[in-house]
């Protein structure tokens, strides 16, 4: 299960990881948005972020069955106490960590993440970071995602748990 900030490449390395293992890759955003028939920026805007939590600790916990798979998470399920207890309980917890200012080049390419609609993503992402990152460093497993190639990402990750 790959934790961490938006922009970290939970579902870029989550793909790539799970390809190398051979188990199926799942983005817990698209199980959700597929769960809801609507997107999440969609389900902020008209149910706002507690209910959207809500249905985040319930796919993830459909996701977790038992099954070998890569979980790639949104990055505020991890924050939710109840997301995170799950995901600690009954899966491998591994925090993509990247500085704010990595995360904030990646994430100007697109304009689909709610929080930070109309805001500055530096400024948002160093907020997020100084609230959220103690919380990620629960996780097991941590891994640096530096600029550069995915690949590194994933073979850290891989080396990180053994593999």
């Amino acid at each position: 299960m790959l934790v961490g900030l938006m922009g970290v490449g939970k579902s870029t390395v989550g793909r790539r990881l799970a390809n190398r293992l051979r188990v199926p890759f799942v983005d817990a955003d698209t199980a959700i948005e597929q769960a809801a028939g609507m997107s999440i920026p969609e389900i902020f805007e008209h149910y706002g972020e507690p209910y959207f939590r809500d249905g985040e600790r319930r796919v993830i916990a459909r996701l977790v069955d038992g099954r070998p798979k890569v979980i790639a998470t949104g990055g505020g399920a991890f924050i939710n106490d109840e997301t995170r207890a799950l995901i600690l309980e009954q899966a491998t917890a591994i925090w993509l960590n990247a500085s704010p200012e990595v995360l904030a080049e990646r994430v100007k390419r697109r304009d689909t993440r709610p929080l930070l609609r109309g805001k500055d993503p530096l400024k948002v992402l160093r907020e997020l970071s100084a609230v959220r990152n103690p919380i990620y460093a629960l996780a097991p497993i941590h891994v640096s995602s530096k600029r550069g190639p995915h690949e590194a990402t994933v073979n850290a990750i891989l080396k990180a748990i053994g593999r």
